[in-house]
């Protein structure tokens, strides 16, 4: 599907693979903010899904799906990034209440947290990703006449680059608290480039920093190429996501931030399925069962 759609400069880096993913996230917020018990509100979200001609027929309502909720991709899926995106909004506050005044997202994607979240006057938003997705991001929230909250600062740089020199170079203060997203991002970087992006995050920060990410414990991802949530993603949509993910062993780094000093928690999605009272619940061949959420904090620099 999205092989047929043209090039173009602004949509390098979401019209295919991984840059894909975003508008896929994208969607399913803009499904979630017009729900009538949302668990997160992205008024941006379904423009970016209606700009890209790769996905101009998905759904950005519930309503749109013929099979609602039933439906593996656009109803139990949608409603796990709905799900993701409002336990992160929830922690980026928290970090921000405690001091944090510079947030920087790792593969910042499509994210509108500095279009969307309340946050301090004097925070600041560093968002990391490639220049294309990045470009395009812009493009559209321009077209809306779209103003940042806080101060915003893309750093269009591939994180297998020196995003370091990049995000230094436009303002980061390693030496004051920061809180770091990861989202959706761990398991399509080899076991490696995640334990070098890890030790370059707890590098660059000091006492009172944040950091969450995603991650994945099935020793076999292919032991749920099956699942419906894999399947539906495929034929619906034509993302292969256990393609995209890295295949390769992964480092323990929850295990890694915590022999450096910091504390760390890790939980199910399912564990705030039940704190909200609404999200995805276990099933069998479930593709969700090992993923897992995990919050870490600075207490030493």
């Amino acid at each position: 599907m999205a092989g047929t759609t043209p090039q173009r400069t602004d949509l390098e880096g979401v019209d295919g693979g991984v840059g894909l993913t975003a508008l896929l996230v994208a969607a399913a917020r803009a499904i979630e903010t017009h729900r009538h018990d949302s668990l997160a509100q992205d008024a941006y979200a379904e423009h970016f899904v209606r700009a890209a001609p790769a996905c101009k027929d998905w759904p950005v309502r519930i309503e749109q799906v013929p099979d609602g909720d039933s439906n593996p991709l656009w109803g139990r899926f949608a409603r796990y990034f709905g799900l993701r995106t409002r336990v992160l909004d929830d922690f980026v506050l928290r970090s921000v209440g405690a001091g944090a005044r510079q947030v920087v997202l790792l593969g910042a994607g499509l994210d509108t947290r500095a279009f969307r979240l309340v946050l301090p006057s004097d925070c600041v938003v560093f968002e990391i990703d490639r220049a294309g997705v990045l470009a395009f991001k812009q493009r559209v929230l321009t077209d809306l006449s779209a103003a940042p909250k806080v101060k915003r600062v893309p750093v269009p740089v591939d994180l297998r680059a020196d995003w370091v020199s990049a995000l230094t170079t436009v303002g980061f203060d390693p030496a004051a608290p920061s809180v770091w997203l990861a989202e959706g991002l761990l398991f399509y970087l080899p076991g490696p480039a995640e334990t070098y992006l890890i030790d370059t995050v707890d590098r660059l920060t000091t006492a009172g920093s944040a950091l969450a990410f995603e991650a994945k414990l099935e020793k076999d991802l292919l032991a749920y190429r099956d699942s419906p949530i894999y399947t539906a993603t495929r034929e619906q949509i034509g993302i292969d996501l256990l393609h995209l993910f890295d295949k390769g062993p992964r480092p323990d780094s929850a295990g890694d931030l915590t022999a450096k000093g910091w504390s760390t928690s890790m939980y199910t999605p399912f564990d705030f399925t039940r704190r909200h009272r609404r999200g995805p619940l276990p099933e069998s061949n479930d593709a969700l069962e090992g993923n897992r959420w995990v919050f870490g904090h600075k207490h030493r620099p």
